[in-house]
């Protein structure tokens, strides 16, 4: 086939509109819009799904790099919003489960989750996909004591390198320093020492469970090291990774390998409400302008306990030291950073959740469980399937009054899938439309014309506010036995009042101070709440989000024995946040 000139120039155009449309991006929206990976666990019991576990984003010369179990590859970014897929030269080895990165100078080493014996690789093109060894084998460690859920660590002050380590309910985090005369080797295969254990009967929020209601010995995972003005924050997570209160803390000590104390503001991230729940394991990272951020790993599973997405979060230190990631609004738009922040919420849109609970309607449904109300509850578990997969089905909400519509997040569902690998014809393409009446529509967004790429939990930023009532997604085309989303999610600004501060809030500590009991009066007309809660009452950086129809009461399971706490409320809705109440102390 041979092409005119003037087609060649089409072309050409069509490709520069659509990087720039790329390049307005301004926001990004959790869970990550990924092109996640079709994960080969579980297949003998025939299930198929995208997945993302135990994230590692490196800044590397000032780019980024995404590691994340089990995806035959790794993803690169200049923004943090567009990640493009990079699939290496050859895995040496087999496809790593939570994988350790760093990057120093110029130079970005990788070492996988292992029981055995296996080796560092190193890479200074890694954009490219290419990758070597750095050295052949780490010496074996005696049994069951891994290392699994590894992180490397280098030390610019002194150059010296240390490896952390642990994925267990019986054993610590287990630390060594690794010999660079060795090419970064154990100096003796026991030289190495447990660090921390779990303590839940002291840190409520290291109880196993949904909400922390199980007796069930805790998981410790996840370590990281994040080094900030001489002192060592030992991250590392907890309690587990298939519940909503799955969460990262901190130990901080002098030395890399300690002694260190349990920092008493944990958990540093959390974030048990909401849609997309769960924060643990992950790693802490510096952006170009300085900005930290934490990673984590939230709870999808309708496939399997394990499936997962993955999240990121400002992340700071405060005066004193005190190390928080910041989930308020957690999974709702936030902008990308252009310079350094000193406000924690200086990031958020301010655009809120103007699809929840509002009417759907569908073009077909497959039965009378997947329906269309699934599709705005704001529910992790719950989806809609249509009747067949195939171009032209729709899903209409209904705003119930004009808004100012900015983004749209689409969340899609392998149900009953067939898909193991993630080639090229896996690709996710609709159309997203506005209208005020529900009878003349406007396009606001055609993703049939962007380059192919796979996005579970698509986030499209409208290139310009749209004032509708009705927002309609129009399918095209995913690779799957069924089109099924779980949620669709409109973003904005209402035209109304934001709501009343909650009144008569209050908390009271339980016998078992691990525990606390916190209500306050409802009010009409909101979406949710966020229960705001911390050490001090100018470090309320915790944040229990609840929804409108949910009770006006949360037992809070989280909190730290012996510790003094303060708490507060703001009420959000469609329109923006009320002030918060009254900061109270237990």
């Amino acid at each position: 086939m041979t092409f005119s000139k003037t087609q060649y120039f089409v072309v050409f155009l069509l490709s520069f509109f659509q990087q720039n449309i790329v390049a307005q991006q301004k926001t990004y929206c959790n869970p990550m819009d990924i092109g996640y990976r079709y994960n080969f666990e579980q297949l003998n019991e025939k299930i198929s799904y995208r997945s993302g576990a135990d994230p590692v984003i490196i800044n590397h010369k000032g780019e980024y790099y995404l590691f994340v179990t089990i995806s035959g590859g790794w993803w690169h970014s200049k923004d943090l919003v567009s990640w493009q897929y990079v699939t290496p030269d050859k895995w040496p080895m087999e496809d790593m489960c939570a994988p350790a990165a760093v990057s120093v100078r110029d130079t970005l080493y990788l070492f996988q989750s292992t029981f055995q014996q296996r080796p560092i690789f190193y890479s200074t093109e890694p954009e490219k996909g290419k990758l070597k060894f750095f050295n052949r084998w780490l010496p074996q460690l005696p049994k069951d004591i891994g290392p699994w859920d590894p992180a490397l660590f280098h030390d610019p002050d002194t150059d010296k390198w240390f490896m952390y380590w642990g994925s267990s309910n019986v054993y610590p985090l287990f630390g060594a320093e690794l010999d660079k005369s060795k090419n970064l080797t154990y100096k003796d295969k026991n030289d190495y020492k447990g660090l921390i254990f779990l303590n839940q009967y002291e840190h409520g929020w290291e109880r196993f469970g949904p909400n922390h209601e199980d007796k069930i010995k805790p998981f410790t995972e996840g370590a990281w090291m994040t080094k900030h003005k001489g002192k060592y924050y030992l991250q590392y997570a907890a309690p587990g990774t298939e519940y909503n209160v799955y969460g990262n803390g901190t130990y901080v000590g002098d030395d890399p390998l300690g002694p260190f104390s349990y920092a008493p503001y944990n958990p540093i991230s959390y974030r048990p409400g909401g849609y997309m729940t769960g924060t643990g394991h992950g790693n802490t990272f510096q952006d170009i302008y300085g900005n930290y951020w934490n990673t984590g790993t939230p709870w999808l599973a309708v496939n399997w306990a394990m499936e997962r997405r993955i999240s990121m979060f400002p992340t700071g230190f405060d005066k004193d030291g005190q190390m928080f990631a910041n989930t308020r609004f957690g999974d709702f738009p936030h902008y990308l950073p252009t310079e350094k922040w000193e406000n924690k919420d200086a990031l958020f849109t301010g655009w809120m959740l103007l699809s929840y609970q509002k009417p759907v309607t569908v073009s077909s449904q497959q039965d009378t469980v997947h329906v269309a109300k699934n599709l705005t509850d704001e529910g992790r578990q719950t989806f809609w399937v249509a009747k067949q997969n195939k171009a032209g089905e729709t899903v209409t909400i209904d705003l119930q009054q004009n808004s100012e519509v900015r983004a749209v997040q689409v969340n899609f569902i392998d149900y009953k899938n067939n898909v193991f690998d993630s080639d090229s014809s896996v690709y996710t393409q609709f159309k997203i439309s506005g209208s005020i009446d529900g009878k003349k529509w406007e396009l606001l967004h055609d993703l049939s014309t962007a380059p192919k790429r796979d996005r579970a939990c698509a986030y499209i930023e409208l290139q310009k506010p749209a004032r509708v009532r009705y927002v309609r997604y129009e399918h095209i085309y995913v690779k799957a036995v069924n089109l099924a989303i779980g949620e669709i999610r409109v973003f904005g600004n209402g035209l109304g009042k934001v709501p009343q501060t909650p009144t008569n809030f209050s908390a009271k500590r339980q016998k078992d101070d691990r525990n606390a009991d916190i209500k306050w009066d409802k009010i009409p007309n909101v979406v949710g709440y966020n229960i705001l809660w911390g050490i001090a009452k100018d470090k309320l950086y915790q944040t229990y989000q609840i929804y409108g129809n949910q009770p006006n009461y949360l037992e809070l399971r989280a909190l730290n024995k012996g510790q003094k706490y303060f708490y507060a409320i703001e009420a959000f809705n469609e329109n923006g946040v009320s002030g918060i109440s009254p900061v109270i102390e237990d």
